[in-house]
């Protein structure tokens, strides 16, 4: 007993000495042993969340409400690529074929969906939970489409055309060349689907490369459709382009009878041929027809086609009507191409990077349609098009190539177009008067 007493005087008379420390310690084991209780306590709760998770019932029930917080419905907004069908677009979206089929039914009865058009938005609601179309609609143009609402009790769709209402203008562009046509009616806000279609129209008698000359310059009066903020969401024809080249005026007007629809100069005689002197726009004439020292193989050798230098994915165009009977790998050609346009003439086009979208044997093509894209496979030292012009059987010189006008408008025809180009004459005064008022 007097040892214990001694012992507890000792540790007071340390305390005493020393409170700070004593302090300290103090606050030391309280806080080891409050972390302790704390700790116990958090991995019991910790453990017994688990166990809730875990009971199935509560996992059903998450899952449940979790599923049901997923969006029923799904809006997609596609826009049509070159060459894609509307079964490959649905089919995209995981849409039944029985249902692709409904609703080609449904489109036909208004519009022949075999020809959509690049640009446009496809509006699709799709039902997740039973994998069906509710809502779709489809554009006829910029300014009309259809739309398709599903009747639940019949499983089928009611039709009705949706008709934006924008406003027709006609307006009259004038602009000089400097560097290329391009170039010059982008800086006149010219659309490029406009200036594609210009350079399309004079692509039958004139080569954009080499036939046009610094200070050249252009007319070109056509349709544009706008909303009432004046915003352009369609354009419509060319009703009039004049090319004036070294003070040559060539000067084309439109004539929309059926049967007849066109360009014709003053004379009624079309501007189309049966074969545009060159297919692609803005290439460099790199090699012509005849004999020449093959740049791989080094031997002399006869170039029994024309060379276009052009950048790499540079459009191609079919430089008439016509059928695909060849695209595909071609040997020294690389990726070709090869249309028959009548029982007389046929093309090839050589060396492409890639084909156009939709690009096959056996489809039909159109004169000016993109076909595929300048490259440099096969046999070749850059990128460029080998363009070949085939004449029963025999390859002749495409640049020396002579075609009829398609077509001449002759009696009523003719008295007509006259009545419309006079009037078209007076419409370009009044929009040029309107320009400088």
């Amino acid at each position: 007993m007097p040892i214990i007493k001694s012992s507890f005087n000792r540790i007071k008379s340390i305390i005493n000495r020393n409170p700070e420390i004593t302090f300290l310690l103090f606050t030391i084991l309280f806080l080891l042993i409050s972390t302790q209780a704390y700790n116990g306590i958090k991995n019991e709760k910790k453990s017994n969340f688990y166990e809730i998770l875990n009971n199935s019932f509560f996992k059903k029930t998450t899952n449940y409400y979790l599923n049901n917080l997923n969006p029923k419905y799904i809006n997609i907004n596609h826009k049509i690529s070159s060459g894609e069908t509307l079964g490959q677009i649905l089919s995209r979206y995981e849409i039944p074929e029985k249902e692709i089929i409904n609703i080609k039914k449904s489109i036909n009865q208004k519009k022949n969906i075999n020809n959509l058009k690049t640009g446009l938005i496809i509006d699709i609601i799709i039902d997740k939970s039973e994998n069906k179309i509710i809502n779709f609609t489809f554009p006829i143009s910029k300014t009309k489409k259809i739309n398709l609402i599903r009747n639940s009790t019949k499983n089928n769709f009611t039709s009705r055309e949706v008709i934006k209402n924008l406003k027709k203008e006609i307006i009259l562009k004038e602009g000089k060349i400097l560097e290329s046509l391009y170039k010059s009616a982008v800086k006149l806000d010219i659309k490029p689907n406009v200036i594609i279609e210009f350079a399309r129209i004079y692509g039958f008698e004139v080569d954009f490369q080499r036939d046009i000359r610094k200070n050249d310059s252009y007319q070109i009066v056509y349709e544009i459709f706008q909303d009432e903020e004046k915003k352009i969401h369609e354009t419509g024809e060319i009703i009039f382009a004049n090319l004036i080249m070294r003070g040559q005026e060539n000067r084309l007007y439109y004539y929309d009878v059926k049967n007849f629809e066109g360009h014709y100069d003053l004379s009624g005689k079309s501007i189309q041929k049966a074969l545009m002197k060159s297919p692609i726009n803005g290439a460099r004439l790199s090699s012509s027809f005849g004999m020449r020292k093959h740049p791989i193989l080094g031997y002399n050798k006869m170039h029994k086609g024309t060379d276009f230098a052009a950048p790499k994915g540079t459009p191609i165009m079919a430089s008439g009507n016509g059928v695909i009977v060849k695209a595909k790998w071609c040997g020294g050609g690389g990726n070709c191409i090869k249309i028959k346009h009548n029982s007389t003439y046929s093309t090839v086009y050589a060396h492409l990077s890639a084909f156009a979208r939709g690009i096959k044997s056996g489809r039909r093509i159109k004169q000016g349609e993109i076909i595929g894209y300048v490259g440099s496979t096969g046999l070749s030292t850059g990128p460029h098009l080998h363009y070949e012009v085939i004449e029963n059987g025999r390859k002749i010189d495409s640049q020396k190539l002579k075609l009829p006008s398609g077509k001449i408008l002759k009696n009523k025809n003719r008295k007509l177009f006259e009545i419309k180009r006079i009037k078209t004459d007076v419409l370009i005064s009044e929009l040029i008067q309107k320009q400088y008022k």
